[in-house]
């Protein structure tokens, strides 16, 4: 059975929160600010204000409680820090109290922001259930995770998969034993390099997700820039989740694999294009139609080529094709050929079919 679940009433309104934003907007762009904040609450706080300025549909961080999660011993990823002696000082340096996370939720929520955060630990799962979140995140290192996932998956909430690092034979796993009891998951792709190249995005994943696993399918863009995000919204991803940093140059591992809130709007406003475009195929027939008077604009007609006197007989040299498209389609041209005038016509004229024998 497991151990009972805990669900606060903020956390059934983030879930409703995250079903209504999906019947709005096809693809929820959501923001992950990881440790960019660098552990700076204000900055956190910032970050809220500029990603609602976007138009992105969420903001995402992470939660650290680095006794439960790491020891002295973890590694590095990047040895980017002169004031963290060891991985397991970063986190530390990294959390944030329970009221504190609490303000950063009502800033979120307030600001018209979905507001998630990944638990990297049971303690974390369980402050982050009292503080209220729209959806569980699983972490790419968290998808073996099944103590942890067992938790999320018995709150009912929604469930957000990153496979950054697993097989498909991990995924497979796990996903089933989502689905048994969880019909409500995305599943991202993702590919945990930093930055990570086109050659690594795998946006094939998207569709081999979708089919195999029948639920809404998703992209984790570490690249550094909008073009994968756009790639994935034109291949029908449900979610777009994509790191944001306030400037390249700024301090911590993940500034290279970001965007900048500019980015991050210009991305939202490209989903959103697409979006309509998908939305509305065009039938050519009815678009010809509807540029018809466009179409007149540039193209051409069939015009005398000089002056011309009646009786003359239409050759290829007395004969021009010049705009615009009000007179005899380039169509005619080569009937015209042979044809008698019946009438003088200067330079210029445009030909009718009274004009002829």
């Amino acid at each position: 059975m497991g151990i009972p679940p805990i669900i606060s009433k903020r956390q059934v309104h983030s879930a409703n929160s995250l079903f209504l934003a999906r019947k709005k907007r096809k693809c929820l762009i959501i923001a992950e600010v990881a440790q960019a904040h660098d552990g700076s609450l204000g900055m956190a706080h910032a970050f809220i204000d500029a990603v609602a300025k976007t138009g992105a549909s969420g903001i995402k961080f992470q939660t650290h409680i680095a006794n439960e999660e790491s020891t002295i011993e973890e590694p590095w990823r990047i040895k980017f820090s002169l004031q963290d002696e060891t991985r397991y000082d970063y986190w530390k340096r990294m959390e944030f109290t329970e009221p504190q996370w609490l303000g950063l939720m009502e800033h979120a929520t307030e600001s018209g922001l979905l507001f998630l955060s990944s638990p990297f630990s049971i303690k974390a799962f369980e402050m982050l259930s009292r503080v209220g979140v729209a959806a569980w995140k699983i972490a790419s290192g968290e998808i073996d995770n099944e103590p942890l996932i067992q938790r999320m998956v018995e709150s009912g909430l929604p469930l957000i998969l990153s496979t950054g690092m697993s097989s498909l034979e991990e995924i497979d796993n796990i996903v089933n034993k989502i689905l048994c009891c969880q019909k409500d998951l995305t599943i991202l792709q993702c590919t945990s390099e930093y930055p990570c190249n086109p050659e690594s995005w795998g946006l094939n994943m998207l569709s081999t997700f979708r089919s195999h696993y029948g639920c809404c399918v998703g992209f984790s863009d570490h690249s550094g820039d909008i073009f994968a995000g756009l790639a994935a919204a034109v291949l029908g991803a449900e979610m777009i989740e994509v790191h944001i940093t306030f400037s390249k140059d700024m301090f911590g591992p993940d500034a290279p694999a970001s965007i900048t809130p500019a980015e991050l709007q210009k991305l939202v406003q490209g989903v959103a294009e697409i979006e309509r475009a998908i939305g509305n195929p065009v039938e050519k027939s009815k678009m010809a139609s509807k540029l018809s008077q466009t179409r007149a604009i540039f193209s051409k007609s069939v015009v005398t080529a000089l002056d011309l006197r009646k009786g003359t007989v239409l050759n290829y040299s007395n004969l021009a094709l010049k705009k615009p498209g009000i007179g005899l389609s380039p169509r005619c041209f080569s009937e015209l050929i042979g044809k008698k005038l019946t009438r003088d016509l200067s330079k210029d004229s445009f030909i009718s079919e009274s004009d002829f024998e």
